[in-house]
């Protein structure tokens, strides 16, 4: 178990994720962590547990049912700026990454995230340097992080991403389809 003197003296801690295994799970660790937790499953819930008593802490899915998890970190920097709120992700990419850290996030962490390295980025403070990982990014990894960021660029418009990358728009379709390469 953690030391939970790390926390400060508001632990409260907003987990938003549509897997309700995983979410429980989360909860359950952090708790032992010395957080007071709150859940959610979807941005609604999320946004109005926000509304009711904004978090010091949150963890965010990416990608929900009903939205983007983005909304909720905005909404958690408007009503409380000195939250610490990480997003998570199964499909990230370095354009999304930007995104939720210009709103507000203090990490990006990749599905599947364990207990420990969500409490690390959660405790780290600002301007601490974070160890670098210990297994780079492949080439493909790094080509994929490219067309996604071109996609993200262009709006998400399939053709024009194609266009610019100059390569068939099916083909990018078929990469866009596939999970993000190890």
């Amino acid at each position: 178990m953690e030391d939970s003197s790390e926390l400060g003296p508001d632990k409260s801690l907003l987990i938003v994720d549509d897997d309700r295994l995983f979410l429980q799970r989360l909860a359950r660790a952090m708790e032992s962590r010395g957080f007071a937790v709150a859940t959610a499953e979807t941005i609604a819930d999320g946004l109005a547990e926000v509304k009711k008593a904004p978090p010091a802490y949150a963890v965010v899915d990416m990608r929900l049912g009903d939205g983007n998890g983005l909304d909720v970190i905005e909404a958690i920097r408007v009503r409380r700026p000195d939250a610490r709120a990480i997003v998570l992700t199964g499909y990230g990419n370095i354009a999304t990454a930007v995104t939720a850290v210009k709103l507000g996030a203090v990490d990006y962490l990749a599905k599947p995230a364990d207990a420990d390295e969500i409490y690390a980025a959660l405790t780290t403070m600002p301007g601490e340097k974070t160890p670098p990982p210990e297994n780079p990014m492949s080439a493909d990894r790094v080509r994929w992080e490219h067309i996604q960021r071109v996609f993200e660029m262009c709006d998400r418009n399939v053709s024009e991403t194609a266009r610019r990358l100059n390569m068939h728009r099916r083909t990018l379709q078929r990469i866009l389809a596939k999970r993000a390469p190890r």
